[in-house]
């Protein structure tokens, strides 16, 4: 899945508060203060543009280059092929050697998009969640059983785009009490839980690249290869270019290497062959 980091909303969801917030390290409660005043950078009017015609032409825009998460023709069920939101966690914590570890999944090799492929915690936008850090939090729990009264939302990222032009909003969360999380993946969506280290994202060690080009922009996908507990995982696309964000933004430095995206535009006449590689 390609990341394609993109300024989609125009106004920061609503921050939890778990009754645990204050329990924790030094150190977390530190990163809690100094992402919460985290603030994504700011609209332009071309953003405001492009999000509109991203709504007027949306239908048509999936209609041809399909929506992986239905079948349905579009003459069907007009309102399934609009472009959806949705939320994934970033939840942090720390290690035993007190370095800062994210949390993982590989998802299932039985479902029917992105089998096997490591993800972040999260999922669509559903009616009555209040907010994207309750989006993600309610998929964590359904995914992984990490119950969201462990989790501390302190921010939100701006939106990444995914191939399938959903909206995913990155959600990041503090587990102050690592030991309360017992693991207890869904077979259905999730078959493995790790953690990785944060700071990773942001080292040239253990990862590569390859240049693609999408509608005339050269852009670059990230992979890193990180083995743990005798299991090897391959991190891209999309997770990567979330996990890369994230980590510049918590260590306030930017990676050693090229973090290149295309420039994202809804193109004016759409085919078959509009699809992001």
């Amino acid at each position: 899945m390609i990341s394609l980091l993109r300024r989609l909303s125009t106004s920061p969801p609503l921050l939890m508060e778990p009754a645990n917030s204050c329990v924790g390290s030094q150190r977390l409660l530190a990163l809690a203060q100094q992402l919460r005043l985290y603030k994504p950078p700011p609209f332009s009017s071309d953003d405001d543009i492009e999000e509109q015609r991203i709504e007027e032409i949306a239908h048509k825009v999936v209609s041809q280059v399909g929506f992986a998460e239905s079948n349905t023709p579009i003459a069907q069920d007009p309102e399934r092929f609009r472009p959806k939101r949705a939320a994934v966690l970033l939840c942090l914590f720390e290690g035993d050697v007190g370095d800062l570890r994210v949390i993982l999944t590989k998802r299932s090799s039985k479902l029917s998009t992105h089998s096997g492929e490591v993800a972040l915690p999260g999922g669509k936008t559903e009616e009555g969640d209040k907010d994207d850090g309750d989006t993600a939090t309610r998929e964590a729990k359904e995914e992984i059983g990490l119950d969201p009264s462990l989790v501390n939302v302190v921010t939100v990222l701006e939106p990444f785009l995914s191939k399938h032009l959903l909206r995913v909003v990155p959600v990041i969360g503090i587990l102050n009490e690592k030991e309360a999380f017992k693991a207890a993946p869904n077979p259905a969506e999730v078959e493995a839980v790790f953690d990785a280290p944060l700071e990773m994202f942001i080292k040239d060690e253990n990862r590569r690249s390859e240049e693609r080009e999408w509608m005339g922009n050269k852009y670059l996908i990230h992979f890193f290869d990180y083995e743990t507990k005798n299991k090897k995982y391959i991190i891209w696309g999309l997770t990567a270019g979330i996990l890369i964000r994230a980590a510049s933004i918590v260590y306030k430095r930017s990676p050693p290497f090229v973090e290149q995206n295309p420039i994202y535009k809804v193109p004016r006449v759409v085919d078959i062959n509009t699809t992001i590689p």
